[in-house]
């Protein structure tokens, strides 16, 4: 057990997300000078750290890096980043410090990334900047969550259920009435409505009809004159109908996913999925009719069993399938998965081969001209990584970018949903959750709107 001691602090948990990426949580405990530190046996190792010499958090940080380095033998590319969003940061360093040298350095020497991901942020901000500009003045961007899917994968986290038509029925009729409230509120305030995103869970869980009917209230509820982009996830292929696209083509939907996370059916049953490849495949085909779709593609690099071999044959696969986008998601072992109650330690065993699987993704998709246009990091990825996605033709998701940059004001709908209000004169946020549960949201739903008037619409 290793006893880390840092004077000076009084919150540990950004120390204690540093060194998880190190050491597994069981074999470490962080101490502040206020805090006895408890020995288990005599063969703990006590390691201390002085923030009050330094008076800077990231100093610190790397002391611990620099420790922990030479103690495990591992070097994380990512340094002592630990948050989300890796890109803004870049983008912050751009706006101080101007040149691309200057910000290499930064990102090189004071947060201690490795070459190659300090010069990932710089190739994805520049693309960001040239392709998607500053955010308009007043501009919002829309989410609106549909939590239900066929079926829970293994890894899965998120807001989803497995319910029947009348459930979902009764769900839909809320989530309207919560979308004619903030269309009317928006319009009165005038705000710009720059994208949409119908999200999950998988939207398309919803019958042609109900997906029909959802759509329609947007429309009718919100402006959508300087609408840019209008997002609808399809993702699960077993979801995917041909009346479904054509109630999305016909109202001018004109970005859909579909997310096949692997090309191997051994691994979409052990996973929990319930499709087939041929499935996947037949999923494209059908959306493929309709011409003005641009996809984006979901693969998993670490899935259970699957070797870099498997995940390159993946890959090769979904880009025959021509997708506009390719996402790749490092697997990531959330607390409320299945997988962390079958193997809480699973991803720290995934490092080498998704680093593996990652460098693979990124010489076969550069090869087929696709370009990584945004990128965030999420909590016990496996190996601390990184998801990113891919574009080609110049087609980069506006959404995605706008919510990982958090420079935009973000209104959230529906069940799970997270809105967040920018004040761009003081670079903050704030948050206005929905509760998670489809029920009690439907239940609260007069709270959930008040809670929006209060603390989106009118100013905090």
């Amino acid at each position: 057990m290793y006893n880390i001691l840092i004077y000076g602090i009084t919150d540990k948990y950004e120390y204690n997300e540093l060194i998880k990426i190190f050491m597994r949580p069981e074999t470490f405990k962080v101490f502040t000078v206020d805090e006895p530190v408890e020995k288990s046996n005599d063969e703990d190792i006590l390691l201390e750290f002085n923030m009050e010499e330094s008076a800077d958090k990231n100093h610190i940080k790397r002391e611990i890096y620099r420790e922990l380095k030479q103690i495990t033998g591992v070097t994380p590319p990512w340094g002592i980043m630990t948050g989300v969003r890796p890109v803004k940061i870049t983008r912050e360093l751009f706006e101080k410090l101007d040149t691309r040298e200057a910000v290499i350095k930064v990102l090189k020497e004071f947060y201690l990334l490795d070459e190659e991901k300090a010069e990932l942020l710089i190739e994805i901000y520049e693309y960001q900047s040239k392709m998607l500009g500053s955010v308009p003045k007043d501009s919002i961007g829309v989410y609106i969550g549909i939590p239900f899917c066929p079926t829970r994968c293994l890894y899965c986290s998120f807001t989803s259920n497995q319910q029947g038509p009348e459930e979902i029925e009764d769900y839909l009729g809320a989530l309207i009435k919560e979308i004619e409230y903030a269309g009317s509120e928006a319009r009165k305030k005038d705000y710009s409505i720059e994208s949409i995103y119908i999200g999950g869970g998988t939207p398309t869980t919803l019958s042609a009809e109900q997906l029909d009917r959802l759509i329609i209230s947007v429309k009718t509820s919100f402006d959508l004159s300087k609408v840019k982009e209008f997002t609808v996830e399809a993702g699960r292929p077993d979801t995917i109908r041909e009346e479904k696209l054509k109630v999305l083509s016909n109202h001018d939907i004109d970005r859909i996913s579909i997310n096949p996370q692997t090309m191997k059916d051994e691994t979409l049953e052990l996973i929990g999925r319930s499709h087939s490849v041929d499935e996947i495949r037949e999923a494209f085909l059908t959306a493929s009719k309709e011409k003005r779709f641009l996809i984006n593609a979901d693969v998993i690099a670490g899935l259970p069993e699957e070797t870099p071999e498997d995940f390159e044959n993946t890959l090769k696969e979904v880009i025959n399938l021509n997708p506009a986008n390719i996402t790749v998601h490092t697997l990531t072992v959330k607390r409320a998965s299945k997988l962390v109650e079958i193997d809480e330690g699973y991803h720290y065993r995934q490092a080498e081969k998704v680093e593996k699987m990652l460098k693979i993704a990124k010489r076969i998709l550069k090869e087929k001209g696709y370009k990584p246009y945004y990128l965030y990091r999420l909590k016990h990825m496996a190996g601390a990584l990184e998801n990113v996605g891919y574009c080609k033709d110049d087609t980069p998701c506006l959404y995605n970018v706008r919510i990982m940059d958090e420079n935009q004001s973000i209104l959230a709908l529906g069940a799970g949903a997270m809105s967040k209000k920018y004040y761009p004169d003081e670079n903050r946020h704030e948050r206005v959750a929905n509760v998670s549960n489809y029920r009690v949201y439907i239940d609260r739903l007069d709270q959930m709107i008040e809670r929006k008037k209060k603390d989106f619409f009118e100013e905090v």
